[in-house]
């Protein structure tokens, strides 16, 4: 993507509390340079991701400009009590609140990336919806954000969104099921239109994979973990895959599913899985 380094693997923050400083310090020192966070408290905990990224700098480790940094404005009904914004505001100065929440709570003067978590309602888009996609337009116009991205997003919705909006999307993050085809509409739409698929939940969300024979027929003879071969089969079909693991061995390990090909026929096996 012109003028932004995109990594091909993100490190994810959710759900992770107070030990989101730890993780992300580890993550960062295993190795990854893209992040992905929230200033949602329900689910993330931002202030966290800034600490960590600010001490690894202090220590030499990284600069901010090695980084990938995406962040995510949340409506008020994906949020609890710990509000980044004033409530009675209107939606497109809520936006605006959250973003400069984010700056100071990542430390930083830019984000690489700015993800409307998700529409307002599961079909179609709102009024609400375009205020915060035009208010986010308006960061990106003004140079504070790089791409912007959407998440939790139907086809339908992305098609209208791609129609209107005066800035398309970057990039959709989705959670990604096998049952579903790994969301394969989405992702041809996405190929087909220059907007890079991110996707979360490839392991939590695929249990199932796990106990196929020919999953671990390709996982023993390949010679590599199953999350490793979940991962890179990802990678192969032309996705940005996260991962949230919160243990330091298993990042290196995540990280090195850049290092081996699936063959062709293994891809097609995994994509198959389960249709």
């Amino acid at each position: 993507m012109v003028g932004t380094r995109v990594p091909s693997f993100l490190y994810g923050t959710a759900w992770k509390e107070n030990d989101t400083q730890r993780c992300v310090e580890d993550a960062l020192a295993a190795g990854f340079r893209g992040i992905d966070t929230a200033n949602q408290r329900r689910h993330y905990f931002e202030a966290g991701v800034g600490a960590a990224i600010a001490k690894s700098i202090s220590r030499g480790q990284i600069t901010r400009e090695d980084l990938f940094l995406q962040t995510k404005f949340t409506s008020i009904d994906g949020q609890d009590n710990r509000l980044p914004y004033d409530p009675r505001a209107p939606v497109d100065v809520q936006v605006k609140q959250s973003f400069a929440s984010s700056l100071e709570h990542l430390q930083t003067g830019f984000i690489d990336s700015y993800v409307l978590h998700g529409p307002s309602r599961s079909r179609g888009l709102t009024s609400d919806d375009w205020s915060i996609w035009r208010a986010m337009e308006g960061l990106l116009q003004e140079g504070k954000v790089k791409h912007l991205g959407i998440s939790n997003v139907s086809l339908e919705q992305l098609h209208l969104l791609c129609e209107s909006a005066k800035v398309r999307p970057a990039f959709v993050q989705n959670r990604c099921f096998a049952r579903r085809g790994w969301d394969q509409d989405m992702r041809v739409y996405c190929s087909e239109n220059q907007v890079i698929y991110q996707g979360f939940s490839l392991l939590t969300a695929n249990q199932q994979i796990f106990e196929s024979p020919r999953f671990l027929e390709i996982v023993d003879r390949v010679g590599c973990t199953p999350a490793q071969a979940v991962f890179r089969f990802a990678m192969q079909i032309g996705m940005l895959p996260l991962t949230g693991t919160t243990d330091p061995s298993h990042m290196r390990e995540d990280l090195d599913s850049v290092k081996f090909q699936l063959s062709f026929e293994d891809v097609q096996t995994i994509e198959g899985l389960f249709l």
